[in-house]
């Protein structure tokens, strides 16, 4: 199916309809070649006035929260086949607006959101939306016996904000979508202004599938239209990705209106290799969580903490695969990793290699913009190593294709660099022993953990988010629909 620009015409979507576009249009450059991929219609402070009165009615007033999970779950189905039939469509939008290469696009981007979703249809079924709470016998005033009881019900929370980055706008307009519809709440998703079309292929299916007015809307905009969202007193919940600096912000904004948080943020993850690693694979893993998404990933292990006795052999297998990666435009099946989202990210990325080459860093690959491309926002897959914790580039977040090797001479060692960190979202470790890898997970300040490849993809009963500042509450699995609910108890006199 050809991928066409539909937003060009429209301003937000509200109430299952594109109003007339009240403002400026966005250019979306494709970041492999910089050419405009689409217009995009930039929303207004009036356009989130509309589509914050649609949610609200819909919740106060319409059927959607009060049908049964069933009925919801039904209606997801619906969504479910919509999407899995738009595959190539789907696809390829990510790989022009993203920049994502192809089989990340296709696995990671499109697939596993599908699996999320169908797993959250299927606990929408498992689940009762009222459960009993047990019997008790009180005294009662007149010196009798009381038998009492009562029952206990998770019900929507309102109006959620979702507010999604552009590295996985599709895959979070999903999961979000998914859990707090299922959930019975209404949606205002704000789309990041590189990745509109990601969110647009989501409404025009809701629209298709004729889903009640106002249960799923979105708003294009900037800053002003982020910080309506988050302060407005009509919406009841903000669900966030991105920096912990905008989270932190966000937090502030929720404040006054003591709004509902689930904020998943920043990450620098720490991988580490045991002295009896089986190398190729650790390597492996390395390099693919500096490539994927092209290092523009919240979950990406960017700290590779490798014990001395082997990290020459590590650092020999990386080298070895970076000889054979591809980079270029992810429109060629071929290439492995494509572009950043736009210039002044490339420049950023560059900026904190150079300066921590300046400060003493070596360059085991990569390290600057790739010669034989003229157009794009690329830059080469980048390995530093004589890196201390402390420096820089080992703390803060890069969002862009750069590892770090630290060398440690002991697990402890290797745990307390690795816990050494103001985030705290995912860890892995490579160990033939697998029982010490375990106790070492145990160990780890993280909420995801990954032990040599792990399941092989990625769960969608576990629960996915972190500590410290990499965010509040978590998304997937029975948590993340709960996440959108508010608990509930009715009590009864029994007799």
């Amino acid at each position: 199916m050809t991928v066409h620009t539909p937003l060009e015409m429209a301003g937000a979507f509200v109430g299952n309809v594109w109003t007339a576009p009240g403002g400026a249009h966005d250019e979306i450059l494709n970041p492999a070649t910089e050419a405009v991929y689409g217009r995009a219609a930039v929303g207004t402070m009036h356009d989130l006035d509309q589509a914050l009165d649609a949610a609200r009615t819909a919740f106060d007033k319409g059927p959607w929260r009060r049908m049964s999970l069933r009925e919801r779950a039904r209606k997801m189905e619906e969504l479910h086949a919509h999407l899995l039939a738009r595959r190539d469509e789907i696809v390829a939008m990510i790989v022009a607006e993203a920049g994502c290469a192809q089989a990340e696009a296709a696995g990671l981007l499109y697939a596993i959101p599908l699996q999320q979703l169908a797993a959250d249809i299927e606990e929408a079924y498992r689940r009762e939306s009222v459960t009993s709470l047990p019997f008790m016998v009180n005294p009662g005033w007149a010196g009798d016996k009381v038998l009492g009881g009562g029952v206990k019900q998770r019900v929507p929370i309102g109006v959620v904000a979702a507010i999604t980055p552009f590295n996985a706008g599709f895959f979070l307009n999903v999961v979000k979508a998914s859990a707090a519809l299922i959930a019975g709440n209404s949606v205002v998703l704000k789309p990041s202004p590189y990745t509109p079309f990601q969110a647009w292929v989501l409404a025009d299916a809701i629209q298709q599938l004729d889903f009640p007015p106002g249960v799923f809307n979105v708003v294009t905009g900037g800053l002003d239209v982020a910080q309506g969202l988050t302060t407005d007193r009509r919406v009841d919940m903000v669900s966030f990705t991105g920096s912990d600096a905008v989270g932190a912000a966000i937090m502030a904004q929720g404040a006054p209106s003591l709004k509902r948080m689930l904020l998943e943020l920043g990450g620098k993850s720490a991988l580490i290799v045991r002295e009896d690693a089986d190398l190729d694979l650790a390597a492996q893993t390395a390099f693919w969580n500096i490539t994927c998404e092209t290092g523009q990933g919240c979950m990406l292990f960017t700290r590779h903490l490798v014990h001395n006795s082997v990290k020459q052999g590590f650092l020999d297998r990386m080298s070895a695969l970076f000889e054979h990666a591809k980079v270029g435009d992810p429109a060629d099946p071929a290439v492995t990793m494509g572009p950043l989202i736009r210039g002044r990210e490339r420049d950023r990325v560059a900026g904190m290699v150079d300066k921590a080459v300046s400060g003493g860093a070596e360059v085991v690959f990569g390290g600057k913009a790739p010669a034989h491309l003229d157009k794009g926002f690329f830059y080469e897959p980048t390995l530093l190593t004589g890196v201390d914790n402390k420096a820089e580039i080992a703390r803060k977040e890069i969002f862009g294709p750069v590892g770090v090797v630290i060398g440690v001479d002991s697990d402890e060692e290797a745990l307390a660099i690795a816990n050494d960190s103001e985030f705290g979202l995912g860890g892995g470790i490579v160990s033939a022993d697998k029982g010490r890898a375990y106790e070492m997970a145990l160990e780890l300040d993280a909420g995801f953990i990954i032990l040599n490849e792990g399941p092989g993809a990625k769960h969608p009963a576990a629960p996915f988010g972190g500590f410290k500042r990499s965010g509040i509450g978590r998304e997937s699995g029975t948590e993340g629909i709960d996440a959108y609910t508010e608990q509930k108890s009715i009590m009864f006199r029994a007799g």
